[in-house]
């Protein structure tokens, strides 16, 4: 592959078959003796060389710039590229063929054709890109090919540089319904620091630039020292969200095919939903993987960042090779505090299992969500026959993982290939009003 920006001059097939038609005629012609078929396989041999010279003149002399409407975009939203070309050369230029260089997941390289842009002088150009796949591209660079009239030689040239591009987890809407324990909105629900009664108020030594109006005069007078009362902070709900990506936990899809609509692709889409609707809530949330914590969202906390940070992280998350989700478990559990856990788990086993029903005994309800591995086959693979066994031995495990935690007290809801989250979240909720609910308590 050339240099970027250093262009580059060959063959053409056309070019090529003429080359070795021409060296053909030539070598009969000595043969037979036939000057004038020895003259006509020197002309043919000279036509590649001619045509050469004449593409060579040809410069590659342009600006490219992209613009996009966002440089985030959530996966499966078209979007359209609008591309400005100036040509910069001395003398104006040919008919010039501009392919916009993509990555397999954004669609196939558009193709343009470019006449006669002189010094100066700029056109427009727009082609739409439609996100397969979550991640971090860049679009471009633009590669230039200009050929000679003949069709015989090519000379191309890729320039630099391109714009970036960050493709989201889509977020989908759950509604209003949720299972979550006192996940209200934050507003109205104020968990006071004192505890009541005037003798038994909360108190803290004065610091300078405390009002004044706040000063606890009995406590003062009691100790000696100036104290304030403290006041009262709102209560904030807690939740926090654990994300098996374990690659042997998921039926992925390979990486070259242009719809990853496997296991871990609808997980981290639930993941980005629930998150951004209990932010929305005033919820705080944290989100753990078996890597440890991917991020923590909204109260202000130190090193916390926000929703559109969250899915920035969710949008390059990939499979996980740790086959062990016990450091997840622990993670989650550690930071939780009063807070429910929601984890959205793959193929369990039983150690799994164990460390998800030992992890937080005695504590509120804890919500789990088991993806039905088995739906996802015919989408991902397709079907393949003598895969039942090994269907039927994963869904008996996903059973008795469902059974030992609804036995610890957990709610658990399976999830299949197309349900959307919203379904799957009010399932465990227990919202009657659901149709079609493949979940239960």
């Amino acid at each position: 592959m050339p240099d970027p920006g250093r262009p580059r001059t060959a063959l053409t097939r056309r070019g090529r078959r003429l080359l070795a038609g021409g060296a053909a005629l030539l070598a009969c012609g000595a043969l037979l003796g036939e000057r004038p078929v020895v003259q006509l396989a020197v002309f043919v041999l000279a036509l590649p060389l001619v045509a050469a010279g004449v593409v060579t003149r040809e410069r590659f002399r342009l600006a490219v710039r992209r613009t996009l409407p966002s440089a985030r975009i959530p996966r499966g939203r078209s979007t359209d590229v609008l591309l400005d070309i100036t040509g910069t050369g001395p003398r104006t230029g040919g008919v010039w063929l501009l392919t916009e260089q993509l990555p397999p997941t954004l669609g196939p390289d558009p193709r343009f054709t470019v006449t006669g842009l002189s010094a100066g002088r700029t056109t427009s150009l727009r082609y739409r890109i439609t996100p397969a796949r979550r991640g971090r591209y860049s679009v471009g660079p633009m590669r230039s090919l200009v050929m000679d009239p003949f069709g015989l030689v090519e000379r191309t040239a890729t320039g630099t540089g391109g714009a970036p591009l960050l493709v989201l987890p889509r977020v989908q809407s759950l509604g209003s319904a949720g299972p979550l324990e006192g996940n209200g909105s934050g507003d109205g629900s104020r968990r006071s620091a004192a505890v009541h009664g005037e003798d038994d108020v909360s108190i803290r030594e004065y610091r300078r630039g405390d009002d004044l109006r706040k000063v606890h005069w009995r406590a003062t007078a009691r100790t000696g020292e100036l104290k304030v009362r403290l006041e009262e902070r709102p209560w904030r709900a807690r939740a926090t969200l654990l994300l098996d990506a374990r690659a042997p936990a998921h039926l992925l899809a390979r990486r070259d095919e242009r719809a990853p609509d496997d296991s871990l692709e609808w997980a981290v889409e639930a993941a980005a939903s629930i998150a951004t609707a209990l932010v929305r809530r005033g919820t705080e949330v944290r989100v753990v993987t078996e890597s440890g914590e991917l991020l923590g969202t909204g109260g202000g906390t130190p090193g916390t960042g926000g929703p559109e940070d969250l899915l920035d992280r969710l949008a390059t998350l990939t499979p996980s090779p740790r086959t062990d989700l016990g450091l997840a478990v622990g993670t989650a559990t550690r930071g939780s505090g009063e807070g429910q856990l929601v984890c959205l788990l793959g193929a369990l086993g039983p150690v799994d299992v164990a460390h998800l029903v030992g992890a937080r005994p005695g504590s509120s309800t804890d919500l789990a969500v088991l993806l039905d591995l088995g739906s996802w086959v015919s989408a991902v693979r397709g079907h393949r026959s003598g895969a039942s066994a090994a269907l039927t031995a994963l869904a008996e495990q996903r059973e008795e993982a469902a059974a030992q935690l609804r036995a610890a007290g957990w709610r658990v809801a399976v999830a299949r290939a197309g349900d959307p989250v919203a379904r799957v979240w009010a399932a465990l909720a227990g919202s009657p009003s659901v149709p079609g609910t493949r979940a239960g308590r």
